[in-house]
């Protein structure tokens, strides 16, 4: 045949329930795994805002037992997803569940990784590592951005190596989601920004990733115009259910996009970032998209164009090198209308510090589906630019 064929794709998804009030069914799920007894992963400030309160009332009405486990930092580390595993075999517990954001999350996923291969987490670092299925994985994300409820992607911080590893397989995608707009209500405007402006580089580096096809390309478009469309209304009308569902939506057409086309620089740089700092990984995304953007738009210009068009862009007539200035400079205006006006200087980010953050982003998986091909002096030259 002389015509190639496209590229084979493939596509992983959990079991989805979007809708408000859908967290109260977590008893139910649970219910239907045989669930016993639930190891219920999440932090204090969602324990605080009432969240874990509705998920031990549903569980409690199908009368399974709970343990709550809520040592989870803002950016999960090694020792708490072995900690949570300890706590899950010593409470003889059977399934998981968790509420909160990507950190309660992502603490869930490790600890269901670490309980079925009775191995440290920090050993399934990389690319399909995972041997062996976890145990029932329930999530009720409670922001808009991070995914984690939707993805094959595992984060967590080695406070050793001042370093996030990331854990990408099949494995890891949890059994069902359970995504209530309502959770959101208790994020404050600045999480509201970081998170949505997380979902927004989601849905932007998995439409440009190498690994983006049919199968991502609308779930990363519709992402964008959602989260575009909605973001800045949202944070200025904070009670407005209508406006949360809209934002909670893109994010999770993001996860759906990103998971199964993988990321690019921005995250790569993001989580050695975080990993270095303890910094919010939201922020730190934040700080850097519209430097990637610029760096990577010679590399994919039609699909930047696209992603540009879909932001609300009037591309008509424009050189690429003008589409690319309206792109960036688009991104900074949102920012700047959700109150976002960050710097890496600004969080203790030093030009000594770049060369270290380098060598860790260039060995992130993140980083090899990137557009355009980078080496360490690119990344250390976009650190600078960022600060």
């Amino acid at each position: 045949m002389s015509q190639r064929l496209s590229l084979q794709r493939k596509f992983v998804s959990p079991e989805i329930v979007f809708g408000a009030g859908c967290r109260h069914s977590a008893g139910n799920y649970a219910k239907n795994f045989g669930a016993r007894k639930v190891l219920l992963v999440s932090d204090p400030g969602v324990a605080a805002a009432g969240w874990v309160a509705d998920i031990q009332a549903s569980l409690a009405l199908q009368n399974i037992e709970q343990h709550l486990f809520t040592q989870v930092s803002a950016n999960p580390r090694t020792e708490e997803v072995m900690l949570g595993a300890e706590v899950y075999r010593s409470q003889a517990c059977d399934a998981i569940v968790a509420v909160g954001g990507g950190s309660p999350m992502d603490c869930a996923k490790g600890i269901g990784i670490a309980v079925a291969h009775g191995r440290n987490i920090i050993e399934f670092e990389g690319v399909d590592t995972l041997r062996v299925p976890s145990p029932p994985l329930i999530l009720v994300p409670t922001t808009a951005g991070t995914s984690a409820d939707v993805s094959q992607f595992v984060i967590i911080s080695n406070q050793v190596e001042k370093m996030k590893f990331s854990i990408v397989s099949k494995g890891a995608v949890p059994d069902v989601s359970l995504i209530d707009p309502e959770t959101t209500l208790s994020m404050d405007p600045f999480l509201s920004a970081c998170t949505g402006i997380d979902a927004l580089v989601h849905a932007i580096e998995a439409f440009v990733s190498t690994g983006s096809g049919p199968l991502t390309d609308p779930h990363a478009l519709e992402a964008m115009r959602l989260i575009n469309g909605h973001l800045t209304q949202m944070i200025a009308n904070p009670a407005d259910i209508e406006l949360r569902e809209k934002v909670m939506l893109g994010s999770m057409q993001a996860g759906l996009a990103f998971s199964n086309a993988i990321l690019g620089a921005v995250h790569a740089m993001s989580h050695s970032l975080g990993g270095y700092l303890d910094l919010p990984h939201g922020l730190c995304n934040a700080v850097l998209v519209e430097h990637v953007v610029a760096f990577n738009f010679s590399a994919a210009p039609e699909r930047f164009k696209v992603v540009a068009e879909t932001l609300g862009i009037d591309t008509r007539g424009l050189t690429h090198s003008q589409v690319r200035d309206r792109l960036v400079a688009h991104l900074i205006q949102l920012k700047q209308s959700i109150g976002f006006s960050e710097s890496l200087k600004l969080h203790g980010v030093n030009i000594s510090d770049i060369p270290f953050l380098s060598r860790h982003a260039m060995q992130d998986p993140c980083i090899l589906t990137n557009p355009r091909s980078s080496t360490q002096r690119d990344v250390e030259v976009v650190y600078a630019e960022a600060l």
